[in-house]
């Protein structure tokens, strides 16, 4: 190890942020403490390489679908910055990296230095709370919320019903400086013009009838903090002249009052709906909407992140039923990534509540989920919302099971396997059957 490099270690040893340092060949040669302790508590990583150690790769990032840092650095010779889902000894975690090449005799990179930083506001795998996926969609929302976080620009979230917004709000919320702070929403789609003004930016007593005492408006508890407007495409437009003064001077008045009151909020907003097009239809401020659309998120729906559908099922089933341990058989993941979910995360919510219901035992199948999907009805129809096939689907998937079965009495496991459903439920048809 030159002088140059043992310098560095021994700087970095002292840093509190986990450190590593790789040669041109993307070989480990210095790792510090902090890296030691929180991804490599077991074994040492020196001598290996990073892809081999972070993704249990046996090719470079940038060959295995990821994008590389030490890549782009070398195209620029300069910082660069990534976010990457890393093996670690509690499982795959989001991780922000930031590279520095390390010039040398030549001018040319001969070291580089990876900063890392785990990013808590979502996971790779399925947990109890929070934001899961794995999809690139996922990813580019991830990296999106974790950048503007910590700053205090406006944050406006587009996408679907269903999709998430309140959950990534939040997440943007506990990333920021804020979180120590309130978090308070605004339903802006259940307040009327009156009820707007009341509850958003609170009233004296004497106000109107029945405001019997002054009232605290949702702004001012949400002071030093960020205030979420949800469904913000709903807001009157006689309020949203007054939510504007809001966001352009932190000054508001209550109602019945004419004294000028300040707060310090950072504001969060989203829709579901066409917020540009209400603009060029005049039915929402072109002002209000740049001040709102600083930094706009796209939330991609469900058929944009189907790779997701079985991670987000098990996470799902954790937070509806923690006691059971629950989970889907193959074949019912496959007939849940096929089918088209109405409402997007909720919808699939929905879905599995009506599963965990419906399910005997601990493993939901084929036919308990097909039960479950098909209690959908689409908007103004009668007709059950169902993947095509046969109305008796389920009675001719019984009726094969059992003829299997009495065929290969000793292969039932097989043939609950290859059918989709829980050796369990073979069993009780079975036995139904005589």
């Amino acid at each position: 190890m030159d002088d140059t490099l043992t310098e560095l270690v021994a700087y970095l040893e002292g840093q509190e942020a986990p450190h590593i340092v790789f040669d041109q060949q993307y070989r480990i040669v210095a790792a510090n403490a902090a890296y030691r302790a929180q991804f490599s508590p077991q074994a040492s990583v020196l001598g290996r390489t990073c892809y081999e150690v972070s993704h249990h790769f046996n090719v470079p990032c940038d060959q295995a679908g990821e994008t590389c840092p030490l890549v782009k650095a070398r195209q620029t010779g300069r910082h660069e910055r990534v976010l990457h889902l890393h093996h670690t000894p509690r499982g795959e975690a989001y991780v922000n990296i930031e590279l520095m090449p390390l010039k040398g005799a030549g001018g040319s990179p001969r070291y580089f230095v990876e900063k890392m930083e785990e990013v808590q506001l979502a996971r790779g795998r399925a947990t109890d709370q929070g934001l899961v996926g794995r999809s690139p969609a996922f990813r580019r929302l991830v990296e999106q919320v974790q950048r503007v976080a910590p700053s205090a620009a406006s944050v406006l979230l587009l996408g679907e019903s269903g999709t998430g917004k309140e959950l990534v709000a939040r997440a943007l919320h506990e990333a920021s400086p804020r979180k120590s702070r309130p978090l308070v929403v605004v339903d802006c789609a259940s307040l009327t013009e009156t009820l707007f003004e009341s509850e958003v930016f609170g009233h004296e007593r004497g106000a109107f009838t029945g405001a019997s005492t002054a009232k605290q408006g949702l702004v001012e508890a949400a002071d030093g903090g960020t205030l979420f407007l949800d469904e913000v495409g709903d807001i009157p437009l006689t309020m949203q002249v007054k939510l504007l003064r809001l966001l352009e001077s932190g000054t508001y008045r209550r109602v019945g009052s004419t004294e000028l009151r300040h707060t310090n909020v950072r504001v969060v907003a989203a829709t579901h709906r066409q917020i540009r097009q209400m603009v060029a239809d005049g039915r929402f401020r072109e002002d209000l909407y740049h001040r709102l659309n600083t930094f706009p998120i796209h939330l991609p729906a469900l058929r944009e992140r189907q790779e997701d559908v079985p991670l987000l099922a098990e996470a799902l089933l954790q937070r509806l039923a923690p006691e059971r341990r629950l989970s889907l058989s193959r074949g019912a993941q496959q007939m849940l990534k096929r089918h088209p979910v109405p409402g997007n995360v909720r919808g699939l919510r929905n879905v599995l509540e009506r599963a965990v219901l419906l399910c005997d035992g601990g493993v939901i199948d084929t036919p308990v989920l097909q039960e479950a999907l098909a209690m959908d009805e689409p908007v103004g129809s009668a007709a059950p919302h169902v993947a095509p096939q046969p109305a008796n689907a389920r009675d001719q998937l019984r009726q094969q099971a059992v003829a299997l079965a009495q065929r290969s009495p000793g292969r039932r496991a097989e043939v609950a396997a290859s059918l989709g459903i829980s050796e369990r439920t073979l069993y009780r048809w079975v036995q139904q059957a005589g």
